[in-house]
């Protein structure tokens, strides 16, 4: 049975070339299919691009909405359900953002893996040690000097100064990516505008698992709107695509599981992978005519 039946019929209805982009997570890996599929299409006038994505690398999702742009005129980003983390970066490219009603978005604060006093993996964000010191105030009830007096020999007891310089030169990592995809997007808005929507994203939510709607964007200046007329085609997408790629597929695929899957009107590809065997391997299937 050949796959995504809706999308020649999307294309159709809005006389503009399609692409279906999903990953568990951004990595280095799906740049050169990416492009592959893009110089297919060609530079196009309007690009709508369905995005599917729970996180990954911030400099892979600057370097595919950059790859992006040198395709399309218009960049449209369409997110029916998860775009988080680093697909939050990735959305900050396009031009505009149209999101469904299960569309997920999060925070951007920058998380770094290591490992605790045991040797067991842990993950911890950059606004964990930013807070510290307000913490103290609000919980302990320092002022504002001694608790920034004391927060950070407290760090260093507990964390290498290596790696709070590592934090450090994440945040200002991602702040700078995102400031380079919001003028993308938002060209005429002025420079100090679009870098308080990226500390917005960066700092101002508590969790790294806050979930955040098209409306939060909307609310925080982005481009983001609600487009009723692609809810049912974009869901329709999203939850086929959800049928070959992603953990599940591990029940189904002997060989490892299905983690991407870049789809144009004419083919798509899926990537399988197992733990120990990286990039994976890309096949192909047939796209509805």
């Amino acid at each position: 049975m050949s796959a995504f039946p809706q999308l020649p019929v999307f294309e159709a209805e809005r006389q503009s070339r399609a692409l279906i982009f999903g990953a568990t997570h951004l990595d280095g890996e799906l740049l050169p299919m990416l492009y592959e599929t893009l110089r297919g299409i060609g530079r196009v006038p309007h690009l709508n691009v369905i995005v599917y994505c729970r996180g990954g690398e911030v400099t892979v999702a600057r370097r595919i909405g950059l790859l992006l742009h040198q395709f399309a005129d218009r960049l449209r980003i369409i997110v029916p359900h998860h775009c988080q983390s680093a697909g939050t970066v990735l959305a900050l490219a396009a031009h505009e953002i149209v999101a469904g009603p299960m569309a997920m978005f999060s925070p951007i604060d920058p998380h770094l893996s290591g490992s605790d006093a045991q040797g067991e993996p842990t993950a911890m964000s950059a606004q964990d040690i930013r807070m510290f010191p307000t913490l103290a105030q609000d919980w302990f009830g320092l002022d504002a000097s001694t608790a920034r007096e004391r927060a950070l020999p407290l760090l260093c007891d507990s964390i290498a100064p290596s790696a709070l310089t590592a934090f450090y030169r994440s945040a200002l990592g991602v702040r700078r990516i995102g400031e380079e995809l919001l003028a993308l997007q938002m060209p005429q808005t002025p420079a100090e505008r679009r870098t308080a929507i990226v500390e917005t994203l960066l700092f101002d939510y508590h969790s790294h698992d806050y979930t955040l709607t098209g409306a939060d964007l909307a609310e925080i200046g982005l481009n983001a709107r609600a487009e009723p007329a692609l809810e049912d085609a974009g869901w329709a997408l999203i939850r086929e695509l959800r049928t070959r790629m992603g953990p599940e597929t591990r029940k189904t695929n002997p060989h490892g599981w299905c983690d991407a899957l870049i789809a144009t009107r004419e083919r798509g590809w899926v990537r399988t992978r197992q733990q120990d065997l990286l990039p994976g391997d890309w096949t192909d299937f047939e796209m509805a005519r």
